[in-house]
């Protein structure tokens, strides 16, 4: 799937909006937006914010709030090694009687520690709405594991050039890929369609602006 274009002023305000949270530490105002592009009309903003939202470039993260998808917060960060992405880990705490606290630098919380496998991963973004059941939705960042599949297990499929998530049992009379949604229908392939079919990963987890979500 190709990740959604913008416009050349969906593309201005975009810009704007990261030069500014890298400037200022923080999200832009109206005004300021309005401003920085020659616009009049808070509408022009609000209009270009739902088009950024709509393509997944941006997310509501509250009442008048705004953050970067995360698929943009990727693409934006500094290029670190995976060491200096880490979370530091400061010290030990105490689960049962207070007790002095410990402060010692024990290392991070790398991705390596969060995914165990994931030299083996890859990842796409979600386009469409078949497996909001399981709290994959449309923009989500998938997590796929190069691994065995098990019957009822969610997978990504390539079947005719085409790609598809969902949840895959095989019978005896071929594969069935299984939606999420009851707004959906499944996809019956027959044996003899075997051939066109390629597993490209088995669903681990997926990433939105709420964080990481393991299987």
């Amino acid at each position: 799937m190709k990740y959604p274009s913008l416009t050349d002023k969906q593309q201005d305000l975009f810009n704007s909006i990261v030069k500014h949270v890298k400037d200022n530490d923080r999200w832009p105002t109206m005004q300021e937006l309005m401003d920085g592009l020659g616009l009049s009309s808070p509408n022009s903003v609000t209009q270009l914010y739902k088009t950024l939202i709509d393509k997944h470039y941006i997310v509501k993260s509250g009442w008048g709030d705004y953050d970067f998808h995360p698929i943009q917060k990727y693409r934006l960060q500094d290029r670190q090694t995976d060491e200096e992405q880490g979370v530091p880990i400061v010290g030990l705490i105490t689960a049962g009687g207070l007790q002095e606290a410990v402060e010692e630098d024990l290392g991070r919380v790398t991705l390596q520690s969060l995914l165990p496998n994931y030299e083996n991963m890859k990842a796409v973004v979600v386009s469409g709405q078949s497996m909001k059941d399981v709290g994959v939705n449309d923009g989500d960042i998938v997590l796929l594991a190069r691994t065995e599949i098990f019957d009822g297990e969610i997978g990504a499929v390539r079947y005719r050039g085409d790609t598809s998530l969902k949840r895959i049992y095989r019978t005896p009379t071929g594969m069935k890929l299984v939606p999420e949604n009851e707004a959906y229908e499944p996809i019956t392939i027959h044996p003899g369609d075997f051939e066109e079919v390629q597993i490209i990963g088995k669903y681990v987890g997926h990433i939105n602006e709420k964080g990481l979500h393991k299987a």
